[in-house]
């Protein structure tokens, strides 16, 4: 990129420092001495700033690694898994290999060159290198040109950015709380519905003929008809991508979905174990063993009602009075399911229900893809702003 100020390497105006990591197995080497910052930790950083870490090493770590103590205010980039996360250090702080230290000298504003680096991400990523993962060398980020307008200009670049990017970050948290009650204000709804005291309240066994579990049968990569799986499971609704198939005839006769099917995941993690979707016959499809197919008697249940139901936060909270958990691993079989207690109003208040449900839900999706639209939005004013710097004309 040209610019229209002078400009130097930024090995030229910054001093760059690898990170290290002492011995693990060395409890010696890890204590309460110095601050130790890593890529992870980088990624769950909300400010730009950071003034502790959830690791430390001791002086015997850092005499015993090629880790380098960073004075405050250098500039942390991460040149690995992934190449781009910035930090400033508000104290004296170390870093693991997978991060470069910058120091900048008297030319260069510390801030400058944050927001220079912030707005250099896909050139950072361009010069990474290697196949397991990319990483950035410190000599080619040595190689980087920063331009380097007089220190005042710095200062009124950074100050015009720091006021623009705090409104930007106002809208968006506004954003993101309109995101959020716009969800929440369809799952108080949904909440209510099936809080009505006026409904009776039956177990799903009393409205249904059976419940079913899927194929065990090994899937394939190609085949002849989707095994859907637990996977596919999203948002209430079956994403068909990252299918497996079946080719076996008696299976695909057996498992075969109809119109209406309602899935129940009955393990998985303890956070998903319980989540339900509907099949509307979208493609030919069967259904995997860690799948239950609820055979409703269709003159007492209708089947959207039903999926509404165990999608609700309601049903989600009886399952975790009966779910069998062991490790990263949770269970609610066939015959828990049947003992779910459900509201039971008549079949015709179930379908007027689901067409006030279905409104709402389109139109909570309506307002969720603005929302979201206008986040990506930001996000995007934030790098033309960038640009828009670091090429004179702000």
């Amino acid at each position: 990129m040209k610019y229209n100020w002078p400009t130097k390497k930024l090995g030229e105006v910054c001093k760059i420092y690898n990170g290290g990591t002492p011995d693990t197995k060395k409890l010696s080497y890890w204590g309460s001495d110095h601050f130790w910052i890593t890529p992870k930790d980088m990624g769950s950083l909300i400010d730009m700033y950071v003034e502790e870490t959830s690791r430390k090493i001791t002086d015997a770590g850092l005499k015993n690694s090629s880790a380098k103590i960073l004075p405050p205010n250098s500039i942390i980039l991460s040149s690995r898994a992934p190449i781009g996360y910035l930090a400033i250090n508000k104290v004296p702080m170390a870093t693991n290999q997978g991060c470069k230290g910058l120091i900048p000298n008297k030319e260069l504003g510390f801030l400058f060159l944050f927001y220079f680096l912030f707005n250099s991400t896909e050139l950072l990523n361009k010069l990474g290198s290697g196949t397991t993962f990319k990483e950035l060398s410190g000599s080619k980020l040595a190689e980087i040109e920063i331009p380097l307008p007089s220190l005042p200009e710095q200062q009124r670049i950074v100050k015009l950015l720091d006021e623009i990017f705090e409104k930007i970050t106002k809208a968006k948290e506004n954003t993101e709380k309109n995101l959020q009650n716009t969800k929440d204000l369809f799952e108080s709804y949904l909440q209510s519905v099936f809080a009505n005291p006026d409904y009776e309240v039956k177990t799903l066994g009393e409205l249904c003929k059976s419940v079913e579990y899927g194929s065990s049968s090994k899937s394939k990569t190609i085949g002849e008809i989707p095994v859907l799986r637990m996977g596919n499971i999203q948002n209430s609704r079956f994403d068909w991508n990252n299918l497996v198939y079946s080719d076996d005839i008696e299976e695909n006769k057996k498992y075969l979905l109809k119109y209406n099917d309602v899935l129940f995941n009955r393990t998985n993690s303890p956070e998903l174990v319980g989540k339900t979707a509907i099949y509307k016959g979208e493609m030919p499809a069967i259904f995997a063993g860690y799948l239950i197919r609820i055979n409703r008697n269709e003159n007492l249940l209708d089947a959207d009602y039903l999926n509404y139901f165990l999608n609700s936060d309601i049903a989600k909270d009886y399952g975790k009075t009966v779910v069998i958990s062991s490790v990263n691993q949770a269970n609610i079989n066939g015959t828990k399911l049947k003992n779910y207690p459900i509201p039971a109003p008549s079949l015709v208040d179930q379908k007027t229900i689901v067409a006030k449900l279905d409104a709402l839900s389109e139109q909570t999706k309506k307002l969720e893809t603005i929302y979201k639209q206008k986040l990506a939005d930001l996000e995007e004013l934030k790098k033309a702003v960038l640009r828009s710097a670091f090429a004179g004309k702000l």
